[in-house]
């Protein structure tokens, strides 16, 4: 394949790789906590990280980590504390973020708002070797956290407290979660783009709900399709001159769509065979339906 001749080629599907898997890993626990838009939240912050990376003349990356890890802490200390007020409290730290990422970058030197397209809605020739770098290691983090504490994190995300009353330490373990959800806004702003990997960690979870209720199929079946609509998006951004991020966002809903359109009818016939076995009516049999929002077991 005359893709892989260019570098910048391998850095950006090796960069699309670790977003597959690194989005839908740690969206699993954000659809289970029904805060699936936290993600865009933290994307908003992140752009102020962004603009201080090109007004200090520093990876934008890194800095987009830091400044995203901060935000996430305070998003959860809001959820905490916040009460009556916490929506206002968290609408005026996802639009300052925003703002604060445009007036930023108009103010480094050279800076303008087309820089920040690339860390918007992603961009293929962009990837530099520092961002794969950086991008390598913070995969790391993100996968040793979602697997190494699977156990831990699914109780939390089930049911906080039943999970304190096992002596879980639930607010550690979401501010845990908060973090590295950050981690992952800033490893997929390079190639999704900030304004979209809210839908990568969503939508490939929504879509392996349809095939599986137990949790360990379920991160398997969104981590494969993470990592398919990656590389499928990456190549025909290159081959069709369209933006990545755009492009990955629509193959994984277009995943979902045909998952769901599957697993409707298989569901029904499995209803219709356990009542049959059961010696029931097939009219008395309710239909076992799945969504986005449907917990997944353990």
């Amino acid at each position: 394949m005359d893709i892989l001749n260019y570098a910048f080629m391998q850095r950006a599907l090796l960069a699309a790789v670790l977003v597959g898997i690194t989005a839908p890993a740690v969206g699993i626990y954000l659809v289970q906590r029904r805060q699936a838009l936290m993600g865009d939240g933290i994307g908003h912050v992140a752009m102020t990280g962004v603009g201080l990376g090109f007004l200090l003349s520093t990876s934008p990356v890194w800095m987009a980590t830091a400044v995203s890890v901060l935000g996430a802490v305070l998003m959860e200390l809001i959820r905490w504390y916040g009460k009556t007020r916490g929506d206002i409290a968290l609408a005026m730290l996802f639009y300052g973020g925003m703002a604060g990422g445009v007036m930023l970058i108009n103010l480094a030197p050279g800076g303008s708002n087309a820089n920040l397209m690339s860390y918007l809605f992603g961009s293929l020739s962009t990837v530099s070797q520092e961002d794969v770098t950086a991008i390598c290691l913070l995969a790391a983090f993100v996968v040793l956290v979602t697997l190494g504490l699977r156990r831990q994190l699914f109780a939390v995300s089930q049911d906080e407290e039943f999970a304190r009353v096992t002596g879980l330490p639930v607010r550690a373990l979401n501010l845990l979660t908060a973090v590295t959800a950050a981690v992952t806004v800033t490893v997929a702003m390079r190639v999704v783009g900030l304004l979209l990997v809210s839908a990568l960690m969503v939508v490939p979870v929504a879509a392996a709900q349809q095939l599986s209720r137990s949790f360990a199929a379920t991160f398997a079946i969104a981590v494969a399709i993470g990592v398919s609509v990656t590389i499928s998006g990456t190549v025909t951004s290159y081959y069709q001159d369209v933006p990545p991020g755009a492009t990955i966002v629509l193959l994984a809903i277009g995943v979902f769509i045909l998952l769901t359109a599957l697993a409707t009818p298989l569901a029904r016939r499995r209803t219709r065979a356990a009542a049959q076995e059961a010696g029931d009516p097939v009219e008395c049999a309710i239909p076992a339906t799945r969504g986005p929002g449907t917990k997944v077991g353990a």
